[in-house]
């Protein structure tokens, strides 16, 4: 799995970041799960003529000692579809820019 870690968080920082994207972003179905949604201008060719298995999301797992950054892109809607891809060079820069802005935010020195 392609993926952004931040990792050796102190138990204050990763309640922050906890925090932090429980107001910014969507619950995902487990706690510690969440979903950053893609806005449609970022779709790639993968999810190009997809949008009925829209609005596609990149999945965000927070541990006991970090936070997982997914580079997938997927379907909320259906798990088996070429839709489902890992994230092209503008998604993985719109995932980075989040994470850059949640970490000075939430002043993250990790």
């Amino acid at each position: 799995m392609r993926q952004f870690v931040i990792d050796e968080l102190s138990p204050m920082e990763l309640d922050n970041i906890d925090s932090y994207l429980k107001r910014t972003i969507k619950l995902g179905p487990m706690i510690g799960l969440y979903w950053i949604e893609l806005p449609p201008d970022l779709l790639g060719e993968a999810q190009q003529g997809h949008e009925e298995h829209g609005p596609f999301h990149m999945g965000v797992e927070v541990t006991r000692s970090g936070v997982k950054f997914e580079l997938l892109v997927r379907s909320l809607s259906n798990l088996h579809c070429t839709c489902i891809a890992h994230a092209t060079p503008a998604q993985r820069q719109f995932v980075l820019d989040f994470i850059d802005h949640m970490v000075a935010e939430e002043m993250i020195t990790a």
